[in-house]
């Protein structure tokens, strides 16, 4: 059985770490450095850092907190936000970062994947999808932070972004972001269904039992929360202890 991974989501916006409601009500909580060590120091498995502003404002990621993340951590990082070419591609992964997340650029160029995955390999190109349900009972694809719609049902644009190359899927339910309800595991069991990558859970995770649902009914490979680590009413190695007693497969 392969490990289970634990995976804090750390939202930037100029320069400092936040976190909000469906992309609402924004909270400063740290700078992405210190909160970064913390969390490998913690027993996080990988991180991801994401500019949340940049795809809106039109601008590149920020490098200058990549640099700063990849001087004090000790586990795999991700990066994402404002990636749209294959020099940002080369950019980020030259400051220290493991892999590199593209969400509304891949939308409008998705040979931007493949692009990129025939230069650093699919290992590097995670697929992060904004999604929410849509009044046909299917989920719809959001860029721009969740901010703009598109007319890509989620499932396909999935199936089509693996095909391209993505090495691994991040799925953030727009719905429960933030919200403490628990994961979207209808939605993350059509993914892993569909595709034969490792699929990230993400967006809604409030107690124990959510991750475990994640892992062993959607068949998620890796579990990522914002909200809950952050305010310290979950604890990493907490977390750990409980999913291995309920027999899923994690690093102590």
């Amino acid at each position: 059985m392969l490990t289970k991974r634990i995976i804090p989501c750390l939202d930037v916006r100029n320069g400092r770490v936040v976190k909000g409601k469906k992309f609402e009500d924004i909270k400063d909580i740290d700078s992405p450095e210190v909160l970064g060590k913390y969390y490998s120091d913690s027993g996080a498995d990988e991180l991801v850092f994401y500019d949340i502003t940049a795809s809106n404002e039109e601008r590149k990621t920020s490098l200058e907190f990549v640099s700063k993340v990849a001087e004090n951590l000790s586990i795999p990082f991700c990066v994402g936000g404002g990636v749209s070419s294959i020099d940002d591609f080369t950019n980020i992964l030259r400051k220290g970062a493991d892999k590199v997340s593209v969400n509304s650029s891949a939308v409008r160029n998705p040979n931007l994947i493949k692009e990129a995955a025939e230069k650093f390999g699919n290992q590097c190109v995670v697929l992060s999808m904004d999604v929410k349900k849509n009044d046909k009972g299917s989920w719809d694809v959001y860029i721009k932070g969740g901010r703009e719609k598109t007319d890509l049902d989620a499932i396909e644009w999935a199936k089509k972004g693996v095909n391209l190359g993505v090495g691994e899927i991040v799925v953030n339910s727009i719905d429960e972001d933030g919200m403490k309800n628990g994961y979207d595991i209808e939605l993350l069991s059509k993914i892993t269904e569909a595709v034969n990558v490792p699929v990230i859970a993400s967006g809604g995770a409030g107690k124990l039992q959510d991750f475990c649902l994640a892992t062993k009914k959607a068949n998620c490979d890796g579990v990522l929360a914002a909200s809950v680590f952050h305010f310290g009413e979950i604890k990493i190695k907490d977390l750990k202890e409980y999913m291995k007693k309920q027999g899923i497969e994690v690093r102590l």
